[in-house]
């Protein structure tokens, strides 16, 4: 049987003074992340805050679209979206 995985819809707000999820907003988790947005930094560490929130493996968490943009989607290997949603509290 294949692992397990899901896209989750993750509003990101970088140039935070620390990264915290902030709440869901409909599908979206938003998060606020405390990283520019240059040269990728924000995603990678929205992405290794998303690991240490969800007890997952750093390389479990990727974002697959809205590199540039605020609204992304994220893939989380070895999660359903109801697990997802339960470890952070949905």
């Amino acid at each position: 049987m294949p692992a397990s995985h899901c896209l989750l819809a993750v509003k990101a707000i970088p140039n935070a003074p620390r990264s915290e999820i902030v709440g869901w907003l409909g599908e979206a988790l938003k998060v606020k992340i405390k990283a520019p947005p240059v040269e990728g930094r924000a995603n990678v560490v929205l992405c290794a805050f998303l690991a240490t929130k969800l007890n997952l493996p750093p390389r479990a968490v990727t974002v697959l679209t809205g590199t540039t943009s605020r609204l992304k989607r994220v893939r989380l290997e070895g999660l359903t979206i109801a697990e997802a949603r339960a470890r952070l509290g949905a």
